[in-house]
Formats: structure tokens, C-alpha cells, sequence
């Protein structure tokens, strides 16, 4: 009878505790389940300023996308660039960084630094790998546009304040560990339950039958036997054999009792613990400038991606065709610098008085065959890229620099290559730059490569004469030598000289894939001309004379060309001669002595 009232209760008990266990898992994955995101929202009383800068390592704060919606009055801009372009671009200008995420993860930190209080439209700038323009209100997921760390910056017309009111959303670890496990176990306690409730030992009727066997032969032992007797521990021994029946269902009831108290403290503990990892999982983890120092510092990355290179190469061929049709040079300025400039203004100078003057190369952002762009990051940067389009009939080497970090890419030089020569293959993810005078491990450094052309130019017995290759090739030289010698031909009264000095700041080295490098820059080409004796006089061509005021001359004339060119660079070692790939000139000035 003790036994079966044991029995029950036990199975009362494991049904009751498999209920609450079961509870306890469905409860994580529905009413107690951490919520799939949180929201930090920006202080209301931080300080105003023209930028706000989002740190690059709050994409990564969590696994997920990262939401950032913001608010404020009239228009807005949000740009994606390198955490290193942006730092750049901000400059000396008092700003906002949001840094971080407070410990409850419900703010958003904010740290505050003083400086100029204004600062020109971040708007359009070569920097932004992508820019999200807003008017009121803007809600912006935030993806990575490559690999690498990407930092935002937030601002208006960089004079008045950027948009205070701004929320980041992050995904939430909505993982619950123990649910599962729960449900099983908790169903696992039910059925035991149910068993042990449905079941009847047969040991019951087992011990009875031992029972009546002994009171046969020993009649007066029945009721000595049927008296009730104290439970004793395990390992003491019952003196008789009643006493081993009497004692066997307490020792039952202490074995089936241990079972439940484990499980229960090991379900309560399952329950804290889930309770405790849900609400972990709503806290963000420290702010990321907690862990920068381990960080080490970030692979290099390539100055430009494919995408901003388009774009930036659509913006210059916009901008020289405006220029081109107008024959105006003030269209070319927001994109066009340097030698490049200064030949097609006098282009146009030209072409306004000679109809016949031949006008410059068309640019063509389109087809892009290759693009050189440098990992080196400080400023300027030069990027090259290679074109055939409509109107150039060879491909067109076209050369870019950004002066500085709120400066744009402006086109310098435009070359075209060389008929029938190859252009050397450099890795499109990203080469090294090499200073004009670092021969690291080349024949020549690249002050000495377009030096060395500059001398051949000037001599047909140049030092330089065997180290450049000539010929189908590299038609330029043997062009300019010729151009010069019939010069000297046919002046009689005249004393010419010519010169092609190399412009030490215009240089631009690449490293090349096989070890050597690709040299780039100007060359000054003067053409002097004196009369042999009094009286004698010079005449120049009509494109020189728009330029000079006159065609004729008895004191002496000098005309200036801007030579672009760019030289293979063999590495060091090698028997190779070097390589002019591209080359071309433009008339730049005349005057009169």
C-alpha cells in the first residue's frame, strides 16, 4: 500500500516537473525570446557641428546589417568611404564621431571635437565610394560596398549643422540554447511520469509469495514479520530476512527521489539560464574603441574601386567633351589640370584662328580596357587607366591626380599608345608607387628612365641611344629625331637647337607584375631658333603665330611643347631595353626673342 501511494506521488511529481520544464523551453522561443534587434538612439544636448562622422567599427558591432535612420530639416547627404578617406576629408573641421554604444544599449555614444566651423559640400567628392542624399528623413542600410573597414560621414552643406536626430538598429543574438533541450527534457519527465503511474511492478506479488512460504513452517514468525520496522542505510544490514522486505521499499523511495531532485536543480538552472543569456543578448558589446589597439592595422586597400574609377572617369570625359565642343577651357577646370589643361586651352586658342589646326584626342571613358591604381594612400595619388573609344584610334593612356583629399581627380595627361606596342600587365587590385628617384629593384629609377628619353630626344648620338628600344614600336623618337634634323635642313637662315627637359614633379612610377615599373611625366620640348646674320628672318607656321602675334621674325623665336610620355621600366637584372608605351606632344607657347 506505502508502495503504490510512492508510486503516485513520484508520478505526480516528474508529470509536474516535465510540465514546467516544457514550459519553461516553449517560453524561449516565444514569450521570453530576446527581441531580434535593438535600438541606441543619439543624446538630444550633443553639441552641434557641420559633420558627424559614423566609426567603422560599429557595422561590425554585431552580425547583421546595421539600419541607421535619421532626421533632420531640409536636405542631407550620408557617404560610404574608407575610414582614412574620411578621417581626411574632415580635416581640422569641428565634428561628431558616433563611437560607440552605451553598456544598456539603448544610447548611442557620442564624442565631440572642436575646430573650424564650417567646411565645403562633401557632396560629389571622389572620396565616396557611394552617397545617399536625403530630404527630411533617411533610413540607410548599411552594407559593406568591398572588403575591407567603411566609415560614414553625415552632413549638409558643410556650413550649417549635420541632422541630430539619429537611431542605429543593430541585430540582436536571438539564439536560445537551452530551448530545445528543455522541451525534450521536460517531455522525457512526462512520459516517465505517465509510465510509472500506468505500470505495476510485479515485484509486489514476488515478495507476497516469499511471505507465505516463510509463515508455513514458522507460524508464530507472521506477526513479527507483518510489524512495521524502521527503514535502516544502506550497507548496515538487515538482520533477517523480513527486515530485507520492509527495508526495500524505502530504499526505493530514496532512489526514486534523488532522480527528481537532480532534475529539478538542474531545470531551474537550465530556466536562470536561458533567462540570463536572453538578457545578455540584448547588450552591445563594449564600444569599439575598447579593442583598437589589438586590432592592428587594416591590409592595404586599393585607392579607388571599379566602381568609383567609372565614375569618376564618365565625370572627366564629361567634362573635356563640354570643353572640346565649346573650345572653352573654364568647362575643363573642375576636371581637367596640369599639362593637360595647358595644351588643350592652347588648342582651342589655336583652333578659334586656324581652322585646318588639328584638335587634341578626343577622352573617352568608354571602352575601359585596364585601370593602375596605387594602395599607397597619402596625397596626391595618381591612378591611370587605358581607353579606346570613339575617335581614338589607339588606345588612349590617360593619367589622373588628386591633389589633395577635398580635391576631385583631374585628367593631367593623355597619351596614346604607341602603335603595335603592349601595355606592361600591372595588378588591377591595387600596385605600389615608387618615388621618382627609388630604383628598388629596377634597371633605372623613373627620374633616370624619362631623363634618359629626354636625352635621346635631344641627340641622335645620346648615351641612351642602345637603352631604349626603337623602331615599328616606339615610332615616337624616330619621329622627333627626324622632325628636328629636317628642321636644321631646311633653315638656312637660321641657328636652331631643341631640348626636351624632364619636369621632375610631374613623375608617377608603378610597379609593374613582372618587377619592373611603368614611368610616367612631362618633358619641356623647346624649339630655338636664331637668324644666322643681321636681316635675316624667321617664319613660323600659323599655329604658332596665333599664339606669338605675328609670323615673322628677325630677333629670334622659341616654341614650347608639353610632352607626355610613359617608359617601360625593366626590372633589375634583365637585358631587356627599356620602352617608350606612350607618347605625344602639344604645342603650348611662341614667342618672339
Amino acid at each position: 500500500m506505502i508502495g503504490n501511494i510512492l508510486r503516485f506521488k513520484t508520478a505526480v511529481a516528474l508529470v509536474l516537473l516535465g510540465l514546467l520544464t516544457l514550459l519553461a523551453g516553449i517560453g524561449q522561443k516565444t514569450f521570453w525570446a530576446p527581441p531580434e534587434t535593438v535600438t541606441a538612439t543619439a543624446p538630444s544636448d550633443a553639441a552641434a557641428a557641420p559633420l558627424t562622422v559614423f566609426d567603422e567599427k560599429l557595422r561590425t558591432l554585431r552580425d547583421g546589417t546595421v539600419t541607421i535612420s535619421v532626421k533632420g530639416e531640409g536636405s542631407f547627404m550620408l557617404a560610404a568611404g574608407r575610414p582614412d578617406d574620411v578621417d581626411a576629408w574632415v580635416g581640422a573641421t569641428a565634428h561628431n564621431t558616433v563611437s560607440g554604444v552605451s553598456e544598456d544599449g539603448k544610447a548611442l555614444q557620442l564624442t565631440h571635437a572642436d575646430g573650424e566651423a564650417a567646411a565645403p559640400s562633401p557632396a560629389g567628392s571622389d572620396l565616396w565610394v557611394s552617397m545617399e542624399n536625403a530630404s527630411g528623413e533617411l533610413k540607410y542600410n548599411w552594407t559593406p560596398p568591398a572588403d575591407g573597414d567603411w566609415a560614414l560621414l553625415l552632413a549638409t552643406d558643410g556650413t550649417k549643422p549635420a541632422p541630430a536626430s539619429i537611431t542605429m538598429t543593430f541585430p540582436n543574438d536571438t539564439s536560445t540554447p537551452w530551448a530545445i533541450p528543455l522541451m525534450v527534457i521536460g517531455g522525457l519527465l512526462i512520459l516517465a511520469g505517465a509510465a510509472l503511474l500506468v505500470l505495476k511492478p510485479k515485484s509486489g506479488s514476488r515478495a507476497g509469495t516469499g511471505k507465505r512460504r516463510s509463515g508455513a513452517g514458522t507460524p508464530a514468525a507472521d506477526s513479527k514479520d507483518l510489524a512495521p520496522q524502521g527503514p535502516e542505510l544502506e550497507g548496515t544490514g538487515p538482520k533477517n530476512t523480513s527486515e530485507q522486505l520492509n527495508a526495500a521499499p524505502a530504499v526505493a523511495t530514496r532512489r526514486l527521489r534523488r532522480p527528481g531532485v537532480v532534475v529539478a536543480v538542474l531545470t531551474a538552472t537550465a530556466v536562470a539560464g536561458g533567462g540570463v543569456a536572453a538578457q545578455a543578448s540584448q547588450t552591445p558589446a563594449p564600444a569599439p574603441g575598447a579593442s583598437s589597439a589589438a586590432a592592428g592595422q587594416a591590409p592595404a586597400s586599393p585607392v579607388l574601386l571599379d566602381a568609383q574609377f567609372r565614375r569618376v572617369l564618365e565625370q572627366v570625359a564629361s567634362a573635356v567633351d563640354a570643353g572640346d565642343a565649346a573650345k572653352d577651357a573654364s568647362k575643363l577646370e573642375p576636371r581637367v589640370a596640369g599639362p593637360e589643361l595647358q595644351v588643350r586651352t592652347q588648342n582651342y586658342k589655336i583652333r578659334s584662328q586656324v581652322g585646318s589646326y588639328e584638335p587634341r584626342m578626343p577622352v573617352r571613358a568608354t571602352k575601359l580596357l585596364t585601370t593602375v591604381v596605387t594602395e599607397q594612400r597619402n596625397w596626391p595619388r595618381t591612378v591611370m587607366a587605358v581607353t579606346q573609344g570613339e575617335g581614338n584610334v589607339v588606345p588612349q593612356l590617360l593619367t589622373l591626380t588628386q591633389a589633395s583629399p577635398r580635391d576631385n581627380y583631374k585628367l593631367v595627361l593623355s597619351t596614346p599608345l604607341q602603335p603595335g606596342t603592349t601595355f606592361p600587365g600591372i595588378a588591377r587590385g591595387g600596385t605600389e608607387t615608387l618615388a621618382p628617384s627609388d630604383k628598388s629593384g629596377l634597371l633605372y629609377s623613373g627620374e633616370e628612365a624619362l631623363g634618359g628619353l629626354g636625352d635621346r630626344l635631344n641627340s641622335a648620338d645620346s648615351a641612351f641611344k642602345d637603352k631604349l628600344a626603337e623602331g615599328a614600336s616606339s615610332p615616337y623618337i624616330a619621329d622627333t629625331l627626324a622632325y628636328q634634323a629636317d628642321v636644321v635642313a631646311s633653315g638656312v637662315n637660321g641657328n636652331f637647337a631643341f631640348t626636351h627637359k624632364l619636369v621632375p614633379e610631374s613623375v608617377a612610377v608603378f610597379r609593374t607584375a613582372d618587377g619592373g615599373a611603368l614611368a610616367l611625366g612631362r618633358l619641356d620640348f623647346a624649339f630655338d631658333g636664331t637668324p644666322k646674320a643681321s636681316g635675316d628672318k624667321l617664319t613660323i607656321g600659323d599655329d604658332a603665330a596665333a599664339l606669338a602675334g605675328g609670323r615673322e621674325t628677325s630677333t629670334g623665336m622659341v616654341l614650347n611643347f608639353a610632352e607626355s610620355v610613359a617608359v617601360y621600366i625593366p626590372p633589375a637584372g634583365s637585358q631587356d631595353p627599356m620602352k617608350l608605351v606612350a607618347a605625344t606632344r602639344g604645342l603650348v607657347g611662341a614667342s618672339f626673342k
